[in-house]
């Protein structure tokens, strides 16, 4: 029996994971083919720089410093106002792809973020794009699809970079 049979148990809503770039654009209008249309949320996660794990040596020794010197600029500040921009332009990505799209910004280490709003909202699937990062660089730089496909307890739609139609 479906989640939309006579029970009338609503479907949950589809999350898009969106940061910005060309690849999660992607992401959400090779979704929107996939799915069909029904209600998801878009969210974009900001990493406060105090949860910034830096990977490379070089970065480690400037992290401390970073993150006095963010909070003397604003940097936090100016982090959000950038993610609720591109949570406008994701919304408007998931609205042109067929979704009944609502937005939400959170804050956090990416992937853990991604993990537990999945978890509120009880979303299925997460969808999320990949840079197509060799092994090499997504230990240097770490991967957010890698670790939230390792992390969720719900299915996971992984959309490879420069994927085609």
């Amino acid at each position: 029996m479906s989640r939309s049979s006579e029970s009338h148990v609503p479907e949950p809503p589809v999350l898009l994971c969106f940061d910005g770039s060309e690849d999660a654009a992607e992401a959400i209008v090779r979704a929107g083919k996939m799915l069909g249309a029904r209600k998801a949320v878009v969210l974009t996660v900001w990493e406060p720089i105090a949860v910034w794990e830096p990977y490379d040596p070089g970065a480690v020794l400037g992290a401390a410093i970073g993150k006095l010197v963010s909070k003397e600029l604003g940097l936090d500040e100016l982090a959000a106002d950038l993610a609720r921009e591109k949570l406008r332009k994701g919304t408007e990505l998931a609205s042109a792809a067929g979704f009944e799209p609502e937005g939400r910004v959170t804050r956090g280490k990416t992937w853990r973020a991604i993990c537990e709003v999945a978890d509120e909202l009880d979303a299925e699937p997460i969808v999320v794009g990949a840079r197509g990062l060799g092994r090499v660089e997504s230990v240097i730089l770490g991967s957010v699809s890698s670790a939230v496909v390792l992390h969720a307890k719900r299915p996971v739609l992984v959309v490879p970079a420069h994927g085609g139609d």
